[in-house]
């Protein structure tokens, strides 16, 4: 009976990567020698013809992010007409997106061709941190990013003066080791939790609040920690964000000239824009009912996040942005006329 209120149902596919434990054992006993050694994945659909339409479609998705990103910051550290804070932080930016996108993309493409969608316990570990890494120093790049724009905009004599290089690297720092401590503190306690099964993680990746489920100990802590770490990240990062914006805004009413208050606001444009993509889809996906979304919506908002708007990031910056596309032809330009 112990063993059945564990493993749920006889269901093989539930039980797969479960370690078992001989029976006539206390429930304690059966915790400490049973453990989960990998997950199975549902995937994003079950569909195989599905399957055959979506995989060539993310794969071109995951390429264009690739290159587009790595597009972006060649051509940031190449051309020195873009040696300034603000496309300092964008090429950062590319180099997040880049990372949070294979955390999870390479997995989701190769498990298209596979009917048993399984990953290790540790890669699961791995897959979640980098994620949760990811993700968090976006959330904080933003942030800096925002309070860049406040100083151009509100103190542009001062700007070279505040921002000079030293300050910038030294936020950059700070973000990555944020993100870094708050996806370390989150995903420790989560996998030190006693998972004895089922093992099937309703997603196409590892995300937290579905592994958090599969646990068969007390997640209270854990969740407790979870929350901590999103609202003084995650909310604490939109804080600064909506203050930077409230200050700009105060500084572009200052603006006499409306030629001068729209070329203000239209350095703000594109990054206003990824703070809008990136927080809405979050939210959507962590802040909502489980009465008013399925599990299908979630998988779809998570898509979002995870695969389309790391690809769309530089699409916004560069398509909007006149110093991007001028260097762009300074670098096509270069490369014509280059000695072979």
């Amino acid at each position: 009976m112990a063993i059945d209120l564990i493993y749920g149902t006889g269901d093989p596919e539930l039980n797969k990567g479960v370690k078992k434990v001989e029976p006539n054992i206390s429930m304690e006993e059966e915790r400490n020698q049973s453990s989960v050694v990998m997950f199975v994945l549902v995937g994003l659909t079950d569909d195989k013809e599905l399957r055959l339409i979506l995989f060539p479609v993310f794969l071109g998705i995951y390429l264009v992010t690739l290159f587009w990103n790595l597009c972006l910051i060649l051509l940031i550290r190449m051309d020195s007409h873009l040696h300034i804070p603000m496309y300092f932080f964008l090429s950062c930016l590319s180099c997040i997106d880049i990372c949070f996108t294979s955390s999870t993309s390479p997995k989701m493409l190769s498990d298209f061709f596979k009917d048993k969608k399984t990953i290790s316990f540790v890669g699961c570990a791995t897959q979640y941190f980098v994620g949760c890494w990811m993700c968090l120093s976006e959330c904080c790049l933003l942030a800096v990013m925002a309070y860049d724009r406040y100083v151009a905009i509100g103190n542009p004599l001062q700007y070279s003066t505040i921002m000079e290089p030293g300050l910038c690297q030294k936020m950059i720092a700070g973000v990555f080791w944020i993100g870094f401590l708050g996806s370390l503190v989150q995903t420790v306690p989560c996998f030190k939790l006693d998972y004895c099964g089922p093992n099937v993680i309703q997603h196409f990746f590892c995300d937290l609040p579905q592994i958090i489920t599969l646990s068969c100990s007390s997640p209270f802590v854990t969740q407790i920690i979870v929350f901590l770490v999103a609202f003084f990240v995650g909310f604490g990062s939109l804080l600064m964000i909506l203050l930077s914006y409230g200050f700009i805004t105060a500084s572009i009413l200052k603006i006499s000239s409306v030629k001068g208050s729209a070329k203000a606001f239209n350095t703000c444009a594109s990054h206003l824009a990824v703070v809008i993509l990136f927080y809405g889809a979050t939210l959507s996906v962590y802040l909502h009912s489980s009465s008013s979304h399925t599990k299908r919506k979630d998988k779809v908002l998570s898509v979002a996040y995870v695969i389309l708007i790391p690809m769309l990031n530089p699409l916004i910056y560069s398509l909007r942005n006149k110093e991007i596309k001028e260097a762009f032809k300074r670098m096509m330009k270069w490369a014509i006329h280059s000695p072979q």
